[in-house]
């Protein structure tokens, strides 16, 4: 498990600084907002669930995407607005999708895809299914009222949802101290709503793995909803693929404080892998994301014919 839980790091990890490295060639033309730095929770969670859970996640839907089972050659393809992407190419990064892998949606609206969670596991209960569903979240979106009200629900009706808010510090370019209380706790906050929760820390992918795997089983066995707060950070620009950290927002130092507790060696470390059987890992993951870009380039974008397709509309009676 140990190992297969630094390989899906390494991979998110590779797939996005490849995104990050193409970006500027102009042919992705959607905006991107890269977890380098946070893949911990993305891939720790995403070995917790089962094939039949479901997942929710964020404008920063990458790392979730692939943690949880996504194609990576459809999601390359859906950057790029190609005909086999996971949406058809109408998504683009912030609206990866695909029922196939139990990723249901993304959202570029924040706090958006909270109440749909909630919905989805609502469904779930009435059906009888043992699946949860698992609804990642920023920070920010639990300033918005849509994750208060659906906290309360999912509380009241004792439904199998697992919120994970990936605390990175930041909305944009504002720090939790522009946006929140000192004295405010998330974990406390969640708690008094009705949802048992717990603090993480986000970069440590063992405690994250280790926790994942006991909430779940909890709501597994009906203890309801639960709230984990992962304690992480982003490393480069909030959308984009630069760094930003010369546009003095982030005290100095707090990046590169930051760096220096990178989950993947950290969990390398732990694993003793010997640099023939990394080196050996990263041949094979970059193999795959070339092939993936090389795919995504050679494929043709929706025809014009289909542009009204898949969208919903009423019909006049005459």
């Amino acid at each position: 498990m140990k190992t297969a839980l630094y390989r899906a790091m390494l991979r998110i990890r590779m797939v996005e600084e490849e995104i990050a490295r193409r970006y500027p060639e102009q042919q992705m033309r959607c905006p991107v907002h890269l977890s380098i730095g946070q893949e911990a929770p993305a891939a720790a969670f995403g070995l917790a669930l089962s094939a039949d859970d479901r997942a929710m996640s964020t404008h920063r839907s990458h790392a979730h995407y692939l943690g949880k089972g996504g194609d990576l050659e459809k999601m390359i393809a859906e950057l790029y607005g190609k005909s086999t992407g996971c949406c058809g190419g109408r998504g683009g990064s912030m609206h990866l999708s695909d029922e196939r892998a139990g990723f249901l949606a993304s959202t570029a609206i924040v706090g958006n895809s909270i109440p749909v969670g909630v919905g989805v596991a609502l469904a779930q209960q009435l059906r009888g299914e043992s699946a949860l569903t698992c609804v990642f979240l920023g920070d920010g979106a639990t300033e918005e009222g849509a994750f208060y009200e659906a906290a309360n629900f999912a509380a009241l009706r004792h439904l199998p949802v697992l919120f994970v808010c990936e605390n990175n510090l930041y909305s944009v370019y504002s720090p939790l101290s522009k946006r929140q209380p000192a004295e405010r706790d998330l974990c406390t906050l969640a708690r008094a709503l009705g949802v048992p929760a717990e603090q993480v820390d986000g970069n440590d992918a063992q405690a994250v793995l280790a926790v994942a795997q006991r909430a779940a089983a909890e709501i597994r066995a009906g203890g309801g909803p639960r709230f984990i707060e992962c304690m992480t950070y982003r490393w480069r620009e909030h959308c984009g693929p630069h760094f930003d950290d010369d546009l003095g927002y982030r005290p100095t130092g707090e990046l590169a404080a930051w760096q220096d507790r990178d989950p993947l060696p950290r969990l390398a470390a732990e694993l003793a892998l010997t640099d023939t059987d990394r080196q050996a890992m990263i041949a094979e993951i970059g193999a795959e994301i070339d092939r993936a870009f090389e795919l995504a380039l050679a494929a043709p974008y929706p025809d014009e014919s289909t542009v009204f397709d898949a969208i919903y509309r009423t019909e006049l009676s005459s």
